[in-house]
């Protein structure tokens, strides 16, 4: 097994606010050490044939990184897997985020320490997988710093024991709609000046701490507002506006909508959201 651990170099001691600073073009003004540190779990070959990897994110104390959705404060995450040999597809399975303010904007992403399952499906399941990556990620503190790392990891055929670690990242991840005791859900899409305002009712027993409803929309370029919450008789009412990257006509598939509700311990993920 060949895995590749890639850290950033030494914090200068300065406050930019919320800038936000590609790595080559802030070389002058920011030097990162000891920031963050990626590597490839190896885990195991499935039952199903697929390989079950996992990416370790360690992270300084106060610097965080992003959900795949991160929120208005947030940079998304991105992942190229073009230079890996033997892979057909890959399914990041994203653990339980936390909700946490950077320069007053709501993101949701993880701090410390994060294992985020990655499930490799080999093109020919009786040959390892040469796992070679790109992986671009947002780290904020007082700043905010996207960074690309490099990953890279030989995972063999013969590789069934389990990963301790993997297993509880997948323990974590949020509970299905059935599962989380969703009795129902449906929408209301009503136009505004610039998009549309969706707003979801959902019969569902209440998470601890407060509820926060992130919404996504699969294959279109949409921006989302935070979502504001409320509750009433058992039902949780959340309602955003989003507005297309592209003005003009916009069609919603409500299919195609996705809904994860975070408590403070437990989330929620709910797909499609059909006419109320």
């Amino acid at each position: 097994m060949k895995s590749h651990i890639l850290k950033f170099g030494s914090l200068a001691l300065a406050l930019l606010g919320d800038a936000v600073l590609p790595v080559d073009a802030r070389a002058e003004i920011l030097v990162l050490d000891d920031i963050i540190a990626v590597r490839v779990l190896d885990g195991w070959r499935t039952e199903s044939g697929t390989h079950m990897a996992a990416l370790e994110i360690k992270l300084a104390e106060g610097w965080k990184t992003y959900w795949r959705a991160p929120g208005d404060g947030g940079i998304p995450p991105r992942f190229d897997w073009s230079g890996s040999d033997n892979l057909a597809a890959v399914s990041v399975i994203w653990p339980r985020p936390d909700a946490f303010e950077v320069n007053g904007m709501l993101s949701i992403g993880y701090h410390d320490h994060v294992v985020i399952p990655i499930e490799l499906s080999p093109t020919d399941a009786s040959r390892s997988i040469a796992l070679d990556g790109e992986v671009d990620l947002g780290v904020c503190d007082d700043i905010c710093v996207p960074v690309s790392v490099r990953v890279s990891a030989d995972l063999p055929v013969g590789h069934t024991q389990m990963d301790a670690r993997i297993q509880q990242a997948l323990s974590q991840v949020p509970a299905t709609a059935k599962a989380g005791g969703v009795l129902s859900v449906n929408c209301s899409v009503t136009p505004i000046a610039d998009g549309l305002r969706v707003t979801a009712t959902i019969d569902m027993p209440a998470l601890d701490g407060k509820e926060i409803a992130v919404f996504e929309l699969s294959g279109q370029q949409v921006w989302f507002d935070e979502a504001r919450t409320s509750r009433s008789a058992g039902q949780l009412t959340a309602q955003t506006d989003l507005v297309p990257s592209n003005p003009g006509a916009f069609l919603l598939n409500r299919s195609d909508l996705r809904i994860t509700v975070l408590g403070k311990t437990r989330a929620v993920d709910i797909r499609g959201c059909p006419a109320g």
